[in-house]
């Protein structure tokens, strides 16, 4: 049986719990609406009034909505929606004008515009400041700060408060912007006697050109601020480039020769067949360059920079280091079989063969046996040492933009030494400086190449002997009359030549080579996969030299 008390004792509980909750509730709400009171008294003493139920507004917090009309318009601005920009104005026919007009002359690209807080003015306005950058094209950026009024509309609704000084502080009625560009394309660049060179006329001197420039130097300009009326400059806005990119009233002069450069452009076009060919034309007496040609016209200048087995134009140098040493006289007789074996079997160009030849003969006909045969006569560095003390070859030249300059190793055994003395193996040249060897078996002489005048020349040569110059003159110019270079023989004027057919590999053709002097002038031309000097170099130097049958000024 439950206890009477029990029942009542647990009614109780329950009623005195409900009690207290109804006592904290009712005190709660006594707290707010003191609270409440409170902060409407301290609302009223400092001014400032309730945007909604609980939601108070410290003084000088400007309205979210203004801000927000100022973003949206500089959001369209950027965006070049100008027509909905200017609808956000308190005048969109003015305003859409005069954005419009704003960037004509002016150059300039998508503007970055970022906005910053917005703060409360005087006279209950919002105000927006923004920083504003403009790409100019080709120059840089036009960087400054402005700021939008935005004022509230009957309705209220908020408006940018159109005035031409939120574009830029210093636009207005009376004054506006330019852009003035300065000229700073590159030199022009003049020959040896003052006339102009142009990659245009010369298409073979366009990368050069570009090297001897620099590319040109950096864009400069200016915006300005000039009077609406009357377009005097009243002030400098910002500048672009570096003061020390302005270019220099002198252009750059050179040693080329327009005249041979123009003849060696067209020797190429019409003779190269197509292939990669490049050519070489200098001075005899100074090294100065004349013309340097290339086919195809642009990109990598092989004239200069190429390394190419020099085949047997080599034999020049191979035969003035016999020469030097007396090893061999221009009648003694250098048996030429069509076949020797050194290590491997080397051959003449169609296995031709002279019995009983002479030196000159061997050198007329270009005979690679009788050539490897006289390898015993030379110590494994003497043609590298001739090469580089009588012709300058692998030493450092300065010409005046980037070459090479050759390279004649130390021969690593027998076949190498073998493949030397015909110019193969690892001996590197090119046009460049095969026509720098001609030159000096023809002066006596090296003279460092040279493009740009007063360059520095860091080389160290000695002369060939008199009599070795007269021997190579002759074997040269017998070559013309009587050898391989027979194609040129039909040129006025006592030319001298060698021609050259180098192996690049056992399944491509041959290149082939020809360098020759005549007067004042030497040349060098490879035509890559030519086969045969005379067949494909030949008609590019008869060309040339047909071309501008006088020595340069």
């Amino acid at each position: 049986m439950t206890h009477p008390s029990s029942s009542p004792a647990t009614g109780s509980w329950t009623t005195t719990t409900h009690q207290h909750r109804g006592r904290r509730r009712a005190l709660r709400a006594g707290i707010a609406v003191a609270l409440a009171a409170a902060t409407a008294t301290a609302a009223a003493a400092c001014g400032t009034s309730l945007t909604g139920p609980g939601t108070p507004k410290a003084a000088g917090t400007p309205d979210p909505a203004a801000a927000a009309e100022a973003q949206a318009f500089l959001a369209d601005w950027a965006g070049g929606r100008l027509d909905s920009a200017a609808s956000r104005t308190t005048d969109p026919a003015k305003a859409q004008e005069v954005l419009r007009n704003f960037t004509a002359g002016l150059d300039l690209g998508k503007p970055e515009l970022t906005p910053e807080p917005a703060g409360l003015q005087g006279d209950h306005s919002v105000r927006v400041a923004f920083t504003a950058k403009m790409p100019v094209t080709g120059l840089g950026t036009w960087t400054y700060r402005s700021e939008l009024p935005v004022r509230k509309q009957e309705g209220g609704a908020w408006k940018v408060d159109w005035s031409m000084s939120l574009v830029h502080p210093r636009l207005s009625d009376s004054a506006k912007f330019r852009l003035d560009r300065e000229d700073t394309s590159p030199p022009k660049v003049t020959d040896r006697n003052g006339a102009a060179l142009t990659g245009d006329d010369l298409p073979s001197l366009r990368p050069v050109l570009a090297q001897l420039t620099k590319g040109g130097s950096a864009p400069r300009g200016a915006i300005r601020l000039v009077d609406r009326a009357t377009g005097e400059v009243t002030g400098t806005e910002t500048t672009f480039g570096a003061e020390d990119a302005k270019p220099s009233d002198k252009p750059p002069a050179t040693t080329l020769d327009a005249t041979w450069q123009a003849a060696a452009d067209k020797a190429l076009a019409d003779k190269a067949g197509g292939k990669n060919a490049s050519l070489v034309a200098l001075r005899v007496d100074n090294g100065e360059i004349l013309a340097m040609a290339n086919s195809p016209a642009t990109g990598f200048n092989r004239a200069l920079s190429g390394t190419y087995a020099p085949g047997s134009t080599w034999k020049i140098v191979t035969s003035s280091a016999l020469l030097i040493k007396n090893a061999v006289k221009p009648d003694d007789v250098v048996d030429c079989p069509k076949y020797l074996t050194v290590g491997k079997e080397f051959h003449n160009v169609e296995t031709s063969e002279f019995p009983g030849a002479t030196f000159r003969k061997d050198f007329t006909k270009s005979c690679n046996t009788a050539f490897i045969s006289l390898r015993g006569k030379l110590g494994d560095s003497e043609l590298g040492d001739v090469a580089r003390d009588y012709f300058g070859v692998g030493q450092e030249w300065h010409v005046g933009i980037p070459s090479y300059d050759g390279s004649v190793p130390v021969p690593r055994d027998e076949t190498e030494k073998a493949a030397s003395m015909i110019g193969q193996g690892r001996i590197q040249a090119n046009p460049l400086v095969m026509a720098s060897v001609t030159a000096t078996a023809a002066s006596g002489r090296f003279h460092q190449p040279t493009l740009v005048p007063g360059g520095a020349d860091t080389t160290s040569t000695k002369p060939l002997p008199p009599a070795v110059v007269d021997q190579l003159r002759s074997l040269m110019r017998a070559t013309v009359t009587d050898g391989t270079a027979h194609v040129l023989a039909d040129l006025p004027g006592e030319i001298g030549a060698k021609t050259g057919t180098a192996e690049v590999s056992e399944k491509d053709p041959n290149n082939g080579w020809l360098v020759a002097r005549r007067g004042n002038v030497a040349v060098a031309c490879v035509v890559e996969q030519g086969v045969t000097g005379g067949g494909s170099a030949g008609p590019i130097l008869h060309s040339l030299l047909a071309a501008v049958p006088g020595d340069p000024s």
